[in-house]
């Protein structure tokens, strides 16, 4: 028995990769939920229905979304919330993983779409999937697990959209928890640091910075995915840690002690 055994929860970013996304839904399929995967990629989601739903018995509805800024996005969102409630009849954990970036663009010459590319595909994002479920996360009285980044917490160079929108994630993020309290929905934020694909592509590329990046983790390793990241998203989703609600959560082995 798992603790989310006939409970469903929405990942966007999921797709299969080695991903926090994909972490995140390996661990809440081990605890028996039903997921909702989001992400651009198709054959990254269908990848992850297959594996999911063979090693762990559950049931994976994998839905192509992205949020961007165009016109149909908020409809994408409002369409991703009907097939879940279609398939599942219920949603109680919201997840908000995905995000992109134009990372490494020094504030000074980044143009309105390098901005708009982090603030739709996080922000927007964000706000749009919280809005459009919370009629069901009040009515299973459920969570709300918002990502934000060390990169607004402490003004990472050329990363200003970023972290743009992840402060204003966290933000949102603290008045969902102030509007939602009275409905026993709790909302959370979690900055992350975990060893992903990506990560993976730029110690391949510029190994000493890679090293250089590692040594200022006082644990010496960055997270596991699944481990690290992902089982904190279980207990934040879990029965046990409801009367947690508008926290910040640095899970970077020691580097959100920064001052």
């Amino acid at each position: 028995m798992g603790i989310f055994d006939g409970k469903v929860a929405i990942i966007t970013g999921g797709g299969k990769a080695k991903s926090i996304g994909y972490g995140i839904a390996v661990a809440y399929a081990k605890e028996g939920a039903n997921l909702v995967l989001t992400g651009r990629n198709e054959q990254k989601l269908l990848d992850a229905k297959e594996e999911l739903e063979r090693l762990y018995g559950i049931k994976v509805l994998a839905l192509q979304a992205d949020v961007t800024p165009d016109e149909e996005s908020e409809q994408r969102v409002k369409e991703v919330v009907r097939q879940t409630v279609d398939t599942f009849g219920r949603i109680d954990v919201l997840i908000n993983n995905a995000q992109a970036s134009a990372s490494g663009i020094p504030l000074a010459i980044q143009t309105k779409d390098h901005f708009d590319l982090g603030i739709y595909s996080g922000l927007y994002a964000t706000f749009y999937y919280m809005r459009e479920c919370y009629p069901y996360l009040k009515q299973t009285q459920g969570s709300v697990i918002n990502f934000a980044s060390g990169a607004g917490l402490f003004g990472n160079s050329g990363q200003c959209s970023y972290a743009a929108a992840k402060e204003g994630i966290r933000g949102l993020s603290r008045v969902a928890a102030t509007e939602w309290g009275p409905d026993n929905i709790n909302v959370n934020v979690v900055c992350p640091l975990a060893m992903t694909a990506q990560l993976e592509n730029f110690k391949k590329g510029y190994p000493e910075a890679y090293e250089k990046n590692l040594k200022a983790v006082p644990m010496g390793r960055f997270g596991d995915p699944e481990k690290d990241i992902g089982r904190v998203c279980v207990l934040l989703g879990s029965p046990d840690f409801k009367y947690m609600s508008g926290e910040t959560l640095t899970l970077e082995g020691g580097m959100g002690q920064r001052p």
